[in-house]
């Protein structure tokens, strides 16, 4: 890992940790597809195929891969609005550890049951994402845990790079790979593993807008994440995805664009993906982008069918 001056000495993933990432992970997950869309004019890097539905798993699986006996023995701890708190508590059932997941009221019930359905404690104690950074750090304190961070870890983004390292090989002739932002530990994944060859592009929310403000003011800066893509609602994103993503290509997509996205991805590519998923897409489909050959990821399928039926009924 290389280290930047200007992140407080933090050590910055590099291309061959990913590769070293790719092979902790090994054949424990799934090489998910890459589909083309003919009416999209574009290809789907499917991530809501991936165990516990999206990326997330690995990162988190790499991260815990890396736990020694006495940290093993300690457990985990970690924050979410969902997609974070499954892999967590997937690779901690997988690697032996006792996972502690904090979310907050309001988070999707459906991603609160799959967690605990993978074994993990989930404590609800924090009304929104703010309180819960401040809860997290109360209870990492008084256990000792070792925290898995959702988007501010170097294993942790070296897994999330893995995804870039299968488009690369998928689809060696992309011009463009579109990814959907919220901490930033995907697209600043992605970046590491192929942004020295393919034009990665960074997506966010307008009313979302983390690795925005962060990459602005050149540190992590909160913001008032209030966006239906609650995977993308993160509260600032990490000095590490600032750092990496600082002189990438950015879009901000409306509300509006991001429903529409979903409900063509429902449609047209019988994909079942959440809001967050479909926010990349959006950009696409606004005409922002320029690109030839773009790769669009679909970063994850963990939607409450509620929420799924209130946006396809909204034509």
């Amino acid at each position: 890992m290389r280290r930047s001056g200007n992140v407080a000495d933090t050590p910055l993933p590099t291309r061959d940790d990913v590769e070293r990432a790719r092979a902790t992970i090994g054949d424990r997950l799934a090489r998910t597809p890459t589909l083309s869309s003919r009416t999209l004019r574009a290809r789907l890097k499917c991530e809501l195929f991936q165990r516990t539905g999206s990326f997330k798993a690995r990162g988190a699986l790499n991260k815990l891969s890396h736990l020694t006996q006495d940290e093993r023995a300690r457990g985990v701890i970690a924050i979410s609005a969902g997609n974070h708190a499954q892999a967590v508590a997937f690779a901690a059932s997988e690697s032996g550890a006792d996972a502690l997941v904090v979310m907050w009221q309001g988070a999707s019930e459906q991603k609160i049951e799959a967690t605990r359905a993978y074994g993990a404690t989930v404590d609800l104690e924090a009304a929104n994402p703010t309180e819960a950074f401040e809860r997290l750090r109360e209870l990492q304190e008084h256990t000792g845990r070792t925290l898995v961070h959702p988007f501010d870890d170097p294993l942790v983004i070296a897994g999330a790079g893995t995804v870039g390292l299968e488009i690369e090989e998928d689809a060696p002739d992309a011009d463009a790979v579109i990814v959907a932002v919220g901490g930033g530990g995907l697209v600043s994944g992605i970046q590491t593993a192929i942004g020295a060859s393919k034009r990665v592009i960074a997506v966010e929310p307008d009313t979302s807008r983390a690795l925005h403000e962060g990459i602005a003011h050149d540190e992590p800066t909160p913001v008032t994440p209030a966006s239906i893509a609650d995977g993308l609602n993160a509260p600032f994103a990490g000095r590490l995805p600032i750092a990496i993503c600082k002189s990438i290509e950015r879009h901000l997509v409306s509300e509006t664009e991001i429903e529409e996205a979903f409900r063509f991805l429902y449609a047209r590519t019988k994909l079942a993906v959440e809001p967050a998923a479909a926010a990349a897409a959006a950009a696409w489909q606004s005409g922002r982008i320029q690109a030839e050959n773009p790769v669009i990821v679909v970063s994850g399928g963990n939607v409450a069918a509620r929420t799924a039926a209130a946006i396809l009924a909204a034509r």
